[in-house]
């Protein structure tokens, strides 16, 4: 896969302004970062790792509708989309690129609003200082790299030493995940944190 931005021919967005999709290759081949040039989520990020998970996304709707797709995450500006490993992103990227246009078109939300969604790293219970530690430093140092290459990283978890995080968009089933984790995630979180004497993936 070529390192360099693919871009549809400009079409009207919602807004009566001209909007250009572009795309960026992330570590994860099997992963594609699309760009429409706006923001896509307003608060946090959203993971569809399937069709069964995007009943409240009209737009993950819409993507997983695209053959071959089979995962679809959301960030603040782009729109992270993983395909099967038979289909190739020559045919996949004008798709996809259509669906999103498309999409912020129509006016509908990326992501309906519901009554209190919970936060999607709020699953530990813990907010003693260690853990307040440890978040703020995935929060400051790791996650805003990660979102650079169409993932997210998120806290899950802290017992016994052990730092449990879920991996989200590109990072999940990227070759070299397990590598950031052991070799870069770990070894900054013990450097920081004494306590934390290992990072794991959980699903």
């Amino acid at each position: 896969m070529t390192r360099a931005r693919r871009d549809m021919p400009a079409r009207p967005g919602r807004d009566g302004n001209s909007m250009l999709v572009q795309t960026e290759p992330t570590p994860n081949p099997a992963t594609l970062k699309f760009l429409p040039g706006r923001p896509v989520m307003e608060h946090g990020t959203a993971d569809f790792p399937g069709p069964e998970a995007a009943g409240r996304s009209p737009l993950a709707l819409a993507l997983f509708a695209v053959p071959g797709v089979i995962g679809v995450f959301l960030g603040a500006d782009f729109v992270t989309v993983a395909k099967a490993s038979e289909n190739d992103w020559d045919s996949l990227i004008p798709r996809v690129q259509t669906v999103i246009v498309d999409h912020f078109a129509s006016g509908l939300p990326v992501v309906e609003a519901t009554a209190s969604p919970p936060p999607a790293d709020a699953e530990s219970g813990e907010d003693d200082e260690l853990v307040t530690q440890i978040r703020e430093l995935l929060d400051t140092r790791v996650r805003p790299a990660v979102a650079m290459d169409g993932g997210d990283i998120v806290f899950h978890g802290f017992d016994k030493g052990i730092v449990y995080l879920r991996m989200q968009g590109a990072c999940a089933g990227c070759p070299s995940a397990t590598a950031t984790l052991k070799i870069g995630i770990e070894n900054m979180l013990r450097h920081y944190v004494p306590e934390v004497v290992e990072v794991r993936a959980v699903l």
